[in-house]
């Protein structure tokens, strides 16, 4: 899977989750590593929509800040999250396609399950299409 990274802090957790990503043999397109949060969801988002990248994955500290930058881009749909039920319920209901989180209280195994969660093979509940279609 094609996947853009960015984040506004580089730190063991980001390092870990690189990582992780890069064995579980995705394409890793790391474009914001550190940048401001603001340019970090926004170069995410914006590989995203393009299509240069399938899924993006945005921190910053609280992952509020990338999260909303992500979403100022036309075809960005980013979630933040917190654990990986979350990620998981954000791609089957919301046909989200950038998952941010925060670094403050994101563990390395926290942010591997979430991402595996996220990236997992997951079809968008069909009862959701009409709503997710609004949001366009």
């Amino acid at each position: 899977m094609r996947i853009a990274f960015g984040t506004d802090d580089a730190t063991h957790v980001t390092m870990a989750l690189l990582v992780h990503l890069r064995e579980a043999g995705h394409e890793l397109n790391v474009i914001a590593y550190p940048e401001p949060w603001s340019d970090a969801g926004r170069m995410v988002g914006e590989a995203v929509a393009s299509g240069a990248a399938e899924f993006g994955i945005v921190s910053c500290f609280t992952g509020t800040g990338v999260c909303i930058a992500a979403n100022k881009v036309r075809g960005a749909r980013a979630a933040l999250c917190t654990d990986a039920e979350t990620a998981a319920g954000s791609r089957r209901w919301n046909d989200a396609n950038v998952l941010a989180f925060g670094l403050r209280l994101t563990t390395e195994s926290l942010a591997r399950e979430m991402a595996d969660a996220f990236l997992a093979d997951i079809p968008v509940d069909p009862g959701e299409e009409a709503t997710i279609s609004r949001v366009e």
